[in-house]
């Protein structure tokens, strides 16, 4: 039996033997090493010495967790920018509204509850974020009652309290944009990883679960093991339906 770190990059899912892993920790802001190699992100202060960080993204060709986070606040802006349009035909028309008043319900919502924050400039955008956003579902919600009975009012709400809440948030929202680095830290782990004495971190997305499992439930998909040059896995692993790729060794490349 061992016991196996699970974590995923992007839509991967990777496993270390958690014998070679010494710690798992925040992200944080990392010194750039001048020439380094290209997988090679930085280096940080590790336990009184200097160590390197390997972005595990670049180690398989991925683009960056940045970029990723900007398509993503792209998409909640442009479904907040639908839900309001949706609301106002239905306020205007009497068409039913068919989206969702529940703040954690939607999209964005739904990744608030899922984002833990550790800095605490972070942790002030999102509670903004978070405040802002709950105010525009609310109301949306009052405006549609209100215009069973009023319309007059429901339109003044849609018009001027609707609109205000909705530029705050997507304010707030930018406001994230602008501190991604921040905010990609917030997000990402480091595994502080010990290759027979090389110390070093691998920047991975997030992490996932510790498996035991049998060495001999991995998977020879009857593939070239060795992936590039700093990366060679043993086999596949399946976790309750997920494939997993469960890794021999990391290098570090110099």
């Amino acid at each position: 039996m061992i016991d196996l770190i699970v974590f995923s990059v992007g839509e991967n899912k990777y496993a270390l033997n958690i014998e070679n892993v010494q710690r798992i920790i925040q992200s944080e802001t990392l010194t750039n090493i001048p020439n380094s190699h290209s997988h090679i992100e930085g280096m940080m202060s590790y336990e009184d010495k200097v160590i390197k960080v390997l972005s595990f993204r670049r180690l398989i060709s991925l683009k960056t967790y940045e970029n990723e986070l900007i398509a993503l606040f792209i998409s909640l802006k442009k479904a907040h920018e639908e839900w309001v349009n949706t609301l106002k035909i239905s306020i205007e028309t009497g068409i039913e509204f068919t989206k969702t008043l529940d703040p954690h319900a939607c999209g964005l919502g739904k990744w608030i509850d899922s984002f833990t924050a550790y800095d605490d400039q972070v942790i002030g955008i999102l509670t903004e974020l978070s405040d802002y956003h709950k105010q525009l579902h609310l109301t949306g919600g009052v405006a549609l009652s209100k215009n069973k009975t009023n319309k007059e009012e429901s339109l003044r709400i849609l018009h001027e309290d609707i609109e205000t809440i909705y530029k705050y948030t997507m304010d707030a929202l930018d406001k994230f944009i602008d501190e991604l680095d921040l905010v990609a830290n917030s997000l990402q782990k480091l595994i502080i990883y010990d290759n027979n004495g090389a110390v070093f971190a691998i920047k991975v997305d997030k992490i996932e679960d510790i498996a035991h499992v049998q060495e001999s439930e991995f998977i020879n998909t009857g593939d070239d093991h060795d992936v590039n040059d700093f990366l060679e896995l043993e086999g596949v692993l399946d976790l309750q339906n997920i494939l997993i790729n469960v890794i021999k060794t990391v290098v570090l490349p110099k």
